[in-house]
């Protein structure tokens, strides 16, 4: 490595939480006997660390030999963040963990790297999540075991599928990210019919197309799951497509009741359900850490207003989150909706800005929605610059 590294957007390292100690900092890479070598967050300048391409197999390669290479590898955790991130993220994990009770600290294991779904990835290919938080995941299905004959039936083909880019999340379990056409022909009935596709395992471990076609509307009038919707609940879902809160539905088999979120799919106008158990809330959005009853809020499915992210550009902004069911990840809400949501007053900027006393001119601009230049703030290396909001 070079002794001075220039940090790149598009590189990931790697943060490390030493759980004697409860202390993170930034992985430098590794001594000849196997010894961990890291930098605290806040003696992050000019100081070398592990520079990984933020290609998945790269990463996969990189990790597994790091690892094994590791003389005592059950002491830590790792977490894989961006490059450009890292100092400012590893902070902020810092401050979860010593404000955490032993629950809270429980549920970092969604987060962290797991060596066993890095090297069952690179034996059968698969996705290494990262910055969202959702916990590392395999392909589920292999392409030899979708039936292509009944593809073709439908106007489809494997080669179609990669060249329209949604073969891969397929193969992944989820649903294709844009509407496909598919070819129908049975008896007297011949068309096109555009749809969401996906693939689901059947009783018998059969490999089995799914279409999600597209509905003007979703049928309220039908309870879904047991759930009569309020009219709440339908304006939530036509408005935003996210119901907004906690419902019982009943399992279709045992008939319990299981609490859900619920979603609509934007695409296709399919109502889509997650048990609450399954809900996974990030750490850290765009740069800021959550606390507990934030996490909460959004695993209730409620709007929450989050101000002074940080942007790819390096740009400041506030906006609302919100869970959705349907993408399984906290998505940034719309503008034009947000103020339907009940999120409550967020429109108000602080008169203190990053220990920046904001003038008056800029803080009326900043509560008019305008853009306003900051001067005088100072990142991480402590170095000044003019920030944007």
């Amino acid at each position: 490595m070079n002794s001075r590294i220039s940090i790149k957007k598009k590189a990931d390292t790697l943060l490390v939480l030493h759980h004697k100690t409860g202390t993170v900092g930034i992985v430098q890479g590794l001594g000849e006997d196997g010894e961990l070598h890291k930098v605290d967050p806040r003696e992050l300048n000019n100081a070398e660390i592990v520079s990984v391409g933020s290609n998945e197999d790269s990463f996969a390669a990189f990790y597994a030999g790091f690892y094994h290479q590791l003389k005592e590898p059950l002491e830590f955790s790792f977490f894989k963040v961006s490059e450009y991130e890292a100092g400012q993220t590893a902070l902020h994990l810092q401050r979860y963990i010593d404000d955490s009770s032993d629950g809270g600290k429980r549920e970092l294991k969604d987060y962290e790297i797991s060596i066993e779904s890095v090297e069952a990835y690179r034996s059968s290919g698969g996705e290494i999540k990262g910055e969202r938080g959702e916990a590392s995941n395999n392909y589920l299905y292999k392409p030899e075991q979708v039936n292509w004959k009944m593809m073709e039936k439908l106007g489809l083909s494997k080669e179609i599928l990669q060249e329209l880019g949604v073969l891969e999340s397929m193969l992944k379990g989820y649903k294709t990210d844009k509407l496909v056409p598919v070819h129908i022909d049975v008896g007297t009935v011949k068309g096109i019919m555009e749809a969401r596709l996906s693939l689901k395992a059947n009783d018998f471990g059969e490999v089995e197309l799914m279409f999600h076609p597209v509905r003007r509307v979703p049928d309220f009038s039908i309870p879904f799951f047991g759930h009569t919707f309020s009219e709440k609940d339908k304006r939530n879902l036509m408005d935003n497509g996210n119901i907004g809160r906690v419902v019982d539905l009943v399992h279709r088999i045992t008939g319990e009741l299981v609490p859900s979120l619920i979603s609509r799919d934007r695409l296709t106008n399919e109502l889509i359900q997650v048990k609450t158990e399954f809900v996974r809330i990030p750490l850290v959005i765009k740069g800021v850490t959550l606390d507990g009853q934030q996490r909460k809020i959004l695993r209730e499915g409620k709007p929450l207003y989050l101000e002074n992210m940080l942007s790819a550009r390096g740009t400041l902004f506030n906006a609302a989150v919100q869970y959705n069911a349907d993408k399984r990840y906290v998505e940034f809400l719309l503008d034009k909706n947000v103020r339907r949501l009940g999120v409550g007053d967020f429109t108000q900027v602080p008169e203190v800005f990053r220990g920046k006393k904001l003038k008056k001119w800029q803080v009326e601009k900043l509560n008019k929605g305008e853009v306003a230049y900051v001067d005088g703030l100072v990142d991480r290396n402590r170095k000044e610059y003019q920030g944007v909001s």
